[in-house]
């Protein structure tokens, strides 16, 4: 069955101007945070209550799946196993299964561990066959069996060693990639562990940005992503990158859950200033109701809604007639909060009840850079913590 990812990718590349947009739901946390990724029970009013078991998680994909809006879904490699390669859920489905092709150190995310505070090392658990065929080695005929896109991320420190071992690692999955017929995204995280010798960037945006630029310029035909997935680092950053090369399409991650009106003015601002695409892993995990919120998502991506806070709205609306609790009343639900995301030029703009009022989001002190120069010298503790902090800002 012919996907809207690939649709869509070929008529963005072949006109910027059409109203396209790419979403997907990051369903691969488990690659990260453990028994903690599929998120909390239905059944949890506080502290008492569980988490979900990974059968609730990958029954949340199916339904999803079937809901038919999404174009991409981001599973871990065992995950794409059971949907994609033993169940054949996408087979009937215009949505592409996708998984997590790497997991470098600064996911590593089990609870009280001390790795993520590291500088990122390369590292990657599944292999590109297993993804494919679901065994060590896959025969041509058996490549379509499983997924054939991967995420594949990379996360740049300002150290020498640490981001040549990055880009090598990189360099040697595109070489198989491209032999094997097997496409790839390519997220690009915002720095992990900078220090004295390899101090913070001043300009995170146009760090990032400039990275991207370079690392690709060297990457031909074949290996090139098919798009990016990088933080949004506020509209500037976002136009430059959307201006500076047409072959590249970019995508933001969603990051950490907060209100609705977060979710849906990120997205919203993003597709303003150049955003193709759309990664939201938890903020989609954490809704109420995660087909209604993708429903909402898939209106603003289209413009078929052309307010956040109207999205916000319409989506308590439809909670209350499928009789859903809402975690917060539309009151509270409509305002911008202090979030684990800094979107980067310090506002962002939000229509509420028909006049334009720009709600300040200053990027929450633990993720400025006046924050990540006074790690230095913190305490071992307060490093851990704030490593975890900050991946409850990118990881979808």
């Amino acid at each position: 069955m012919e996907k809207t990812l690939d649709t869509k990718i070929t008529r963005i590349l072949a006109d910027p101007s059409c109203r396209d947009f790419i979403l997907a739901d990051a369903k691969d946390a488990d690659m990260a945070f453990g028994i903690a990724a599929p998120g909390r029970s239905p059944e949890y009013h506080g502290r008492e209550g569980r988490f979900r078991s990974l059968d609730d998680y990958r029954r949340q994909i199916r339904e999803n799946v079937q809901q038919g809006l999404l174009d991409i879904m981001l599973m871990s490699a065992s995950t794409n196993e059971v949907l994609a390669i033993q169940e054949r859920l996408f087979d009937h489905s215009h949505v592409t299964p996708a998984a997590r092709a790497n997991d470098t150190t600064d996911i590593h995310l089990a609870s009280g561990g001390m790795v993520a505070q590291e500088a990122s090392r390369p590292f990657r658990t599944a292999t590109i066959d297993h993804i494919m065929c679901g065994k060590v080695h896959c025969d041509p005929q058996e490549r379509g069996r499983g997924a054939d896109l991967g995420l594949y991320s990379i996360t740049f420190n300002n150290d020498v060693d640490r981001d040549l071992a990055t880009l090598e690692a990189y360099r040697v999955f595109r070489i198989d990639a491209e032999r094997k017929g097997f496409r790839h995204f390519l997220e690009v995280f915002d720095p992990n562990a900078c220090d004295q010798r390899c101090p913070p960037p001043q300009d995170l945006g146009r760090y990032i940005n400039d990275q991207i630029a370079r690392t690709l310029a060297g990457v031909v035909g074949l290996g090139r992503p098919l798009f990016l997935k990088i933080a949004y680092h506020g509209p500037a950053a976002m136009e430059a990158l959307a201006a500076y090369d047409r072959s590249l399409i970019p995508g933001i991650l969603g990051g950490s859950a907060g209100t609705t009106m977060d979710a849906f003015a990120q997205l919203w601002e993003a597709r303003r200033y150049g955003a193709r695409a759309a990664l939201y892993g938890r903020m989609i995990n954490n809704s109420e109701h995660q087909p209604t919120f993708i429903q909402h998502l898939r209106w603003l991506a289209d413009g078929q809604i052309n307010e956040p806070a109207d999205a916000v709205r319409s989506y308590h609306a439809a909670l209350e007639k499928q009789d859903i609790r809402p975690f917060r009343s539309l009151e509270d639900d409509l305002t911008p909060t202090r979030r684990s995301v800094s979107y980067g030029s310090g506002t962002i703009a939000v229509q509420v009840d028909g006049a334009a009022d720009t709600a300040a989001h200053t990027p929450d002190p633990e993720f400025s850079m006046r924050s990540v120069k006074a790690n230095l010298t913190a305490t071992e503790a307060d490093k851990v913590q704030w490593s975890l902090n900050r991946w409850n800002r990118v990881f979808s």
